[in-house]
């Protein structure tokens, strides 16, 4: 398997050949975020990409962002697109999200989780057990299907439900009903509230 690093993502952006990127914020996303109230709750986006979804909570009020990714390129390009002159509430992140150190209310998953090597998950229940504060929650879109090769690799519900139910009470893990034509019935949604 390739060496998923800093180097791996960042000529991914630069050669664009980022088939995940939507070009839009995700359907799924979109329609829980219309539906959160509270615009003070710290918000984490990790793996964050072109940052849509981080756009659209600036364009809804939200006050307290941060946005992480690995790729240098990136992170440049959203400090021109997203200058903290204009958007101080926005903090961006060139930066591994395993090293992470602060707490949040809410981390929104799109398609980080399927970009990870499968070896990782563990690590990955385990850190967003630690960023996130009591009663906040780990929200998005999983894939529910498998791939040949990867990046993305697949999953499945009964595999979340192991891995995260140690941590998170599983609120929702279901069949997504809004998500893009290309991907409708492979993803599901999820809801995991910290215990």
């Amino acid at each position: 398997m390739q060496n998923l690093d800093a180097q791996y993502w960042n000529n991914r952006y630069l050669e664009n050949t980022t088939g995940w990127d939507l070009g839009e914020v995700s359907p799924p996303l979109k329609a829980y975020i219309d539906q959160l109230t509270d615009k003070s709750i710290r918000i984490l986006i990790p793996g964050c990409g072109n940052c849509y979804e981080a756009s659209y909570l600036l364009e809804k009020g939200f006050k307290d962002i941060t946005v992480i990714d690995l790729a240098p390129a990136l992170t440049q390009s959203l400090q021109q697109k997203l200058p903290s002159e204009i958007y101080p509430t926005l903090r961006i992140i060139n930066g591994d999200f395993f090293k992470l150190e602060d707490q949040y209310d809410l981390v929104l998953e799109q398609t980080f989780f399927c970009a990870l090597d499968p070896a990782l998950r563990n690590s990955y229940a385990e850190k967003m057990n630690s960023i996130i504060k009591p009663g906040g929650k780990l929200v998005g879109v999983l894939f529910n299907r498998d791939f040949e090769g990867g990046p993305p690799f697949g999953g499945n519900e009964a595999n979340y439900r192991i891995l995260f139910s140690k941590y998170f009470q599983i609120n929702i893990l279901a069949t997504c009903y809004n998500s893009i034509e290309p991907r409708r019935g492979s993803e599901v949604f999820i809801e995991f509230e910290k215990k």
